[in-house]
């Protein structure tokens, strides 16, 4: 997704949707071990783990903030590439919006 950045509203910065409204998620870093994500809202993170400016920064991310969603990779020229929907097996929510669990995860 794409949203401004909070560090400079002239810049808009590309991150995973890692979680949304009502998604328990562990966080990496965060003052809070474990969110829910607040109604209206999503939970973003980089893919470079402790060195992203994400939601394990600013927190979750309300929705009127996005302004669009990537499709493509398109720099370098050598990685061109539709992006597909996918969330890394260790960064999927610990419950989901309707309170099921996600596999792989013990309580």
């Amino acid at each position: 997704m794409s949203k401004r950045s909070p560090k400079d509203p002239r810049q808009k910065i590309i991150k995973r949707v890692i979680g949304i409204e009502g998604d328990f998620i562990k966080t990496l870093g965060y003052k809070n071990r474990y969110v829910r994500v607040p109604d209206g809202h999503l939970w973003i993170e980089g893919d470079h783990h402790g060195h992203s400016f994400d939601s394990n920064t600013f927190g979750p991310v309300s929705l009127g903030l996005v302004h669009g969603r990537a499709s493509h990779i398109i720099w370098p020229p050598s990685r061109w590439q539709r992006i597909e929907p996918s969330v890394p097996p260790e960064r999927r929510p610990l419950l989901n919006w309707n309170g099921a669990k996600e596999d792989g995860y013990d309580d």
